[in-house]
């Protein structure tokens, strides 16, 4: 099993949300942690607040910057050994919205979904030379039913589910060890977009209440880890997929009402 200490562990997004929690659980237990994010700001107050970790400004939807992040952070810390693909933004989209362009409606797609695949792409032969190593992608419970009013982005955390089980196959005469951890709601700013009609119903869970279930799967080496409501929505899926999805889809009917 994964001794979760003594790693060199790079969390993308790690200076917001689940990111944060997880930097500052896993620097806890005695790991080198370093984070990357698009705000420099927001990476300034976690150093402040953890002042042992490093951070590296890197946007994880920009190929060149993956390229860039893992020169860096090859060199500097060449005993890197896991990596958790974190970052993620989940945003409302009304389909018959006019307005925003074509570019701007896959943006989640970019940073959720193209982004752990690039990681991964980019980083897996450096993992690969160590005796033992790890990839944790962070998916969604809205993997197993998507949450209507988000439709890109639950359609990327269910194309993440996916590519975290073929690359687990694909890995299994390797030393990296592949995990899922697909959180249920979570109390972070990511939920700052939808108001309490949008969540009604649903039981928000403490983000440290969150990693610590996380970080547990991790050393017993349990490679789906769905905490919380999430492990129910992969059961109700499967089990009564219709009433589950008419469950989720309040908040748009909600929306469709309020439309001319």
């Amino acid at each position: 099993t994964m001794k979760l200490k003594s790693n060199t562990i790079l969390i993308t997004g790690g200076a917001s949300g689940i990111g944060y929690e997880l930097t500052k659980q896993l620097t806890a237990l005695g790991n080198t942690i370093l984070i990357t994010g698009r705000d420099q700001a927001k990476m300034d107050r976690a150093k402040a607040a953890f002042p042992k970790i490093h951070t590296f400004q890197s946007d994880v939807s920009d190929p060149e910057a993956i390229a860039t992040l893992y020169e860096e952070v090859t060199k500097q810390f060449p005993e890197l050994n896991i990596l958790i693909n974190n970052a993620g933004i989940m945003r409302k989209i009304n389909v018959h919205d006019k307005a925003g362009s074509l570019e701007d409606i896959t943006r989640e797609i970019e940073i959720n979904l193209s982004g752990p695949i690039r990681m991964v792409k980019q980083f897996l032969p450096h993992l690969k030379t160590k005796s033992e190593a790890a990839i944790m992608n962070v998916s969604s419970g809205l993997a197993f039913v998507p949450l209507p009013i988000s439709p890109v982005y639950c359609a990327t955390k269910a194309g993440l589910h996916s590519f975290t089980e073929s690359l687990r196959v694909q890995l299994k005469n390797t030393k990296v060890k592949v995990f899922e951890l697909a959180p249920p709601a979570t109390q972070t700013e990511l939920l700052g977009d939808f108001n309490f009609e949008d969540m009604k119903g649903v039981s928000i869970m403490k983000v440290e209440d969150m990693v610590k279930v996380a970080v547990k799967g991790m050393q017993t080496d349990r490679f789906e880890i769905r905490p919380g409501q999430a492990n129910q929505l992969k059961m109700m899926s499967r089990v009564a997929p219709g009433f589950i999805l008419k469950q989720m889809s309040r908040s748009v009917d909600r929306m469709l009402r309020t439309q001319n």
